[in-house]
């Protein structure tokens, strides 16, 4: 096994393309080393991207936010601007590990993990989260959904690596939530997970809105006619219960020791129904 710690992107990247045998990015590892430490995988070399500059830190503009790939959780959690903005992706976000977990990982290697129940990606799904990828072939960006396409699958080709997660600027009178079902009280994974994001015009109606779904389905779940529920209208009764109606319909949960499909499809209905409240009354809606 080889391990590496370039000091740039061109580096790594070239390193991971060329690379004969299999490849692992290491940004905070709270993934890949329990990986490591169980056997389930055995890298012939490890890329560690914490070295190369500006994948540490969190970049502010006139058009949004760039999460670097190798910015910790707790760092986002410290973010004034970032909290103020989109305080349900910070939610999702500081819901990885503990504490001691919170200072390593890190929400791009929670997407590139791609497990169905990541608590970051359905709220980067509802906020129209984007990836900003590198490899051989150049730059491109494509929203964050597109890259999971299967439990612990991705749809990053060789050599590509995640630089960066963008988030836009808020529109006025938006506002973002996160929610999910653990067994306990914490440190555990999704049972569900709903992710929920509005803007409003100045009568308090939805004009917009994106509605996501964790651990129901093999990839997170970003519901239109969850969204179509909503738009046009206040948030009153009839609107969340055909939103709750919505989401549970369009599950496409498995039966496990953790949770039954019909526990799951009612879950999703009533997290969804309560990220929206949450979401609705932080875009300043009554």
């Amino acid at each position: 096994m080889r391990y590496i710690r370039p000091l740039s992107m061109e580096d790594a990247v070239g390193q991971l393309a060329g690379s004969p045998g299999t490849a692992a990015i290491l940004a905070g590892g709270s993934d890949l080393l329990v990986r490591m430490k169980g056997g389930f995988i055995e890298p012939d070399l490890i890329v560690d991207i914490k070295s190369i500059d500006g994948l540490g830190e969190i970049g502010e503009t006139a058009e949004g936010f760039s999460i670097g790939a190798a910015v910790p959780c707790a760092l986002m959690g410290e973010s004034a601007a970032l909290n103020r903005e989109w305080p349900g992706v910070v939610e999702a976000a500081k819901l990885i590990g503990s504490k001691q977990v919170q200072g390593r990982c890190t929400i791009v290697g929670n997407l590139c993990n791609a497990s169905p129940a990541a608590d970051s990606v359905p709220a980067l799904v509802a906020a129209g989260a984007r990836a900003s990828i590198v490899g051989p072939g150049g730059r491109r960006t494509v929203a964050v959904e597109a890259v999971p396409i299967g439990p612990g699958k991705t749809s990053l080709a060789k050599g590509e690596i995640i630089e960066a997660i963008l988030l836009d600027r808020r529109a006025p009178r938006s506002g973002d939530a996160y929610l999910r079902f653990i067994p306990r009280t914490e440190m555990d994974i999704a049972v569900v997970s709903a992710g929920v994001n509005l803007t409003l015009d100045e009568q308090g109606v939805v004009k917009s809105a994106r509605v996501a779904l964790g651990a129901v389905a093999p990839t997170v779940l970003l519901v239109e006619e969850a969204a179509e529920a909503l738009i046009g209208r206040k948030l009153d009764e009839a609107a969340l219960e055909r939103l709750a109606k919505v989401c549970s319909g369009a599950c496409r949960p498995i039966d496990d020791k953790r949770g039954t499909v019909e526990f799951r499809r009612k879950v999703a209905g009533v997290l969804a129904r309560r990220a929206a409240t949450t979401a609705y009354a932080r875009a300043g809606g009554k």
